[in-house]
């Protein structure tokens, strides 16, 4: 029978990190949700646009998407589904009585029902070590699909995000193309050291542009919205330039073939 456990906790706190983890252990099928966010007065959520589904499908390549109903609704024996929310103050109550009635109707209306539901900084099961609180957060995301980076900017762009350039950023996350087919989760919070920028498993073939999840998504204060936007179009490679990079990649891969 399957398991459906609700994981909440503040922005940055390593929601999908433990997930990720708690994941790659199980034995069984295993499935993902990320519901929207709990707004509320001067806190913002961040629109993920994929951004979290598609690097765990891209380490879990078996990953179900519970956001389709007809998967959700084919749960399979020791199947454990994990739902992520982001959700700014803990429940009044720990446990499945402290989830809001709104989480509750749309699990409902994709066929899930909760056996359990653990919130960060609340559930001695999960860390507390980067549970912050916000007394008012701004959100601000692009799209960036089909882009790809000049990798050099990339790394300039995100130490001048990160440190303030572009306002008060607490919370970073991405998934941005490079020229040579890969593709990096960048991912960044205040409480963190410094940023992380994992490799995904899967290269695109380079011809042409990638056809995957891109996007980046901040929260802070005071964003530059328009800053970030201007900075990132300076930052990206033309078709021609894409070329350059891509056309001795094709050479390399056919004389390895004839080999």
């Amino acid at each position: 029978m399957a398991q459906t456990w609700l994981i909440s906790g503040p922005p940055g706190c390593g929601k999908t990190t433990w997930m990720l983890n708690s994941l790659k252990s199980h034995q069984g099928p295993r499935g993902y949700l990320r519901l929207p966010g709990i707004s509320t007065a001067g806190l913002e959520q961040a629109d993920d646009g994929g951004i979290d589904l598609s690097y765990l499908q891209d380490q879990i390549s078996d990953l179900i998407d519970l956001s389709n109903t007809a998967q959700a609704s084919e749960a399979q024996e020791q199947q454990l589904n994990l739902v992520e929310l982001s959700q700014f103050q803990p429940p009044a109550t720990s446990g499945l009585g402290g989830v809001d009635s709104s989480v509750i109707q749309q699990l409902e209306g994709l066929g899930l029902r909760l056996d359990r539901a653990l919130h960060f900084g609340q559930d001695e099961d999960l860390p507390k070590e980067d549970t912050l609180e916000f007394s008012r957060l701004e959100a601000w995301s692009l799209p960036l699909e089909g882009s790809v980076w000049d990798p050099n900017s990339l790394s300039s762009f995100w130490f001048e995000l990160v440190n303030g350039a572009y306002g008060d950023v607490y919370r970073a996350k991405a998934l941005m193309n490079l020229p040579d087919g890969r593709s990096f989760f960048c991912n960044w919070m205040v409480s963190q050291g410094g940023s992380q920028f994992l490799p995904l498993e899967s290269v695109a073939a380079p011809d042409g542009r990638p056809k995957r999840c891109s996007r980046l998504s901040v929260q802070g204060k005071a964003l530059d919205g328009s800053g970030i936007q201007t900075t990132i179009a300076d930052c990206l490679l033309s078709d021609e330039v894409l070329e350059l990079h891509q056309e001795p990649q094709r050479q390399q891969a056919e004389l390895t073939q004839a080999l």
